[in-house]
């Protein structure tokens, strides 16, 4: 076994020993591929590489105190994964086919799940391509659905402290009418600039507004966004937003703790108005936004340099329901026997 500092660990790549494939051909799907190879062949004129034909999920599994494995709402995961597919003309997996896929990944790569107490997780990346060949701009006939996983640390080097973000009037994440709502490769690729020029200028991530009228708050660069004030919950509603399932839980366990919950168009000015304000997602699980800095107005935000009670208090339940810690009261978890 490979010396891993597991309490280092950053959020990026790392080498494990298997992934996970199937092919969809003939109008139907093969069966499960375990692989040790990091590389796939695929043919020059595939869909994924000219037309986009590409999507993907996050999640994790978790090493809990009682030494049991964990998956987090794996069946949401599996649905959004479908809703995609459909979103760009690709052939959905069966939600049994996506859990056998992500059972025998992480089952294969169990000496890489990361001890419990480490803030460390396994990270699992189920991924769909179009792999047929197409030169007109047509769905392909053929895909690849492969999972493979890896081990990370905190998505912000941060961990669970505040971090400052750079608001954006220049760049837009997605279009209103288009692919926002589903986990695609091509809303990354146009966060890539902004997210890359805000990293020069040191910030963590990126704030995004709607891009039809610039007056709300859209996207938190790689996670949905969240405020809290007056007791209440408020994060975005709108079709070019990512459905994080992260997020649906956090409105569940606030809820829990007696919180209101607004899920509602969030005004750019509202930004003031609130008492802590931080970024959600698989990656990140939460990550507390201590300051944002619009970029073309420069007006500074500021909410802190410790984190939040009440974020605070929902961070702490929801990685000890990922962690089996705290009781889960909404079955949210699946535990992986035998590993």
């Amino acid at each position: 076994m490979e010396n891993i500092d597991w309490k280092n660990l950053p959020f990026g790549y790392f080498k494990t020993d298997y992934n996970v494939r199937c092919y969809y051909r003939n109008g139907k799907w093969g069966e499960l591929e375990a692989c040790s190879s990091e590389y796939i062949s695929i043919h020059m004129a595939a869909t994924a590489l000219h037309y986009g034909q590409e999507a993907f999920e996050g999640m994790k599994a978790y090493r809990g105190k009682d030494g049991k494995v964990r998956l987090f709402r794996w069946v949401d995961n599996a649905r959004r994964f479908q809703d995609s597919a459909n979103g760009i003309m690709m052939a959905p997996v069966p939600e049994e086919l996506f859990f056998a896929a992500i059972e025998k990944a992480v089952r294969m790569n169990a000496r890489f799940i990361p001890p419990y107490g480490m803030g460390a997780s396994l990270y699992i990346r189920p991924l769909l391509i179009g792999s047929g060949p197409q030169v007109g701009v047509r769905p392909a006939t053929e895909y690849l659905f492969m999972v493979f996983v890896t081990p990370v640390g905190p998505y912000f080097k941060e961990g669970f402290n505040p971090v400052n973000v750079e608001l954006v009037h220049d760049y837009d994440r997605a279009a209103p009418q288009g692919t926002g709502h589903i986990k695609v490769g091509g809303n990354y690729a146009a966060s890539l600039v902004p997210a890359s020029r805000a990293a020069a200028e040191g910030y963590s991530s990126v704030l995004f507004l709607d891009a039809k009228e610039k007056k709300y708050i859209d996207e938190a660069g790689p996670a949905n966004f969240f405020g809290i004030k007056n007791n209440t919950y408020v994060t975005p509603k709108s079709h070019t937003i990512l459905p994080s399932i992260t997020n649906k839980s956090i409105e569940t366990i606030a809820t829990d703790i007696g919180l209101k919950v607004e899920r509602r168009p969030v005004p750019l000015d509202e930004l003031e108005t609130f008492e802590e304000v931080g970024a959600c997602g698989t990656a990140a699980i939460i990550s507390p936004i201590g300051k944002i800095v619009d970029r073309e107005t420069k007006k500074v935000y500021q909410y802190g340099e410790q984190s939040g009670p009440i974020s605070t208090k929902i961070y702490q339940t929801l990685r000890g329901i990922q962690e089996g810690e705290v009781k889960d009261i909404h079955d949210w978890t699946t535990v992986i026997e035998g590993i």
